[in-house]
């Protein structure tokens, strides 16, 4: 299953030269960049882990290429992005967000059903990859569940 979070989500994955130029959009735009990454891509997991600091003050394309790549070398088999955010409006707001390396499997997510009273039934979405510890979640590092039962 492929998660779909971001703004070219559902496009093919960028190569290096084209995240450059979305890096260079946001820079002409002066939106300053940060890099985050996560093992938990849940929806609602809103609060990456990030890489170095937001890049207030950087201007250089080629140094947030350097930044991803050395964020994307360090951890291989998590999900990466990219924040651009802007400070027009008076507040700091994301501007533009993708998604800049995948683990190389994605087990991808269940919907729980639960009933209540009242024939009340509530759905939940359950990561596959939460059932591992974290940093261990992708990748080659034991049996990797596709579907969540084992096989």
């Amino acid at each position: 299953m492929r998660i779909t979070q971001g703004t070219f989500s559902f496009l093919p994955d960028l190569t290096d030269d084209e995240i450059r130029l979305q890096i260079d959009y946001a820079l002409a735009h002066e939106w300053p960049l940060s890099v985050e990454f996560t093992d938990d891509p849940h929806p609602r997991n809103t609060y990456w882990d990030m890489w170095g600091l937001p890049m207030f003050d950087l201007r250089d394309p080629a140094a947030v290429m350097d930044e991803v790549r050395a964020c994307r070398d360090e951890h291989p088999e998590h999900y990466v992005r990219v924040i651009a955010y802007d400070a027009s409006l008076g507040r700091q707001t994301v501007a533009l967000s993708f998604l800049v390396n995948r683990p190389s499997e994605e087990p991808g997510f269940r919907l729980d059903r639960q009933e209540g009273k009242d024939r009340q039934i509530a759905y939940t979405t359950h990561s596959y990859a939460t059932e591992r510890p974290a940093g261990q979640r992708y990748g080659r590092h034991g049996d990797a569940r596709s579907n969540g039962d084992g096989r």
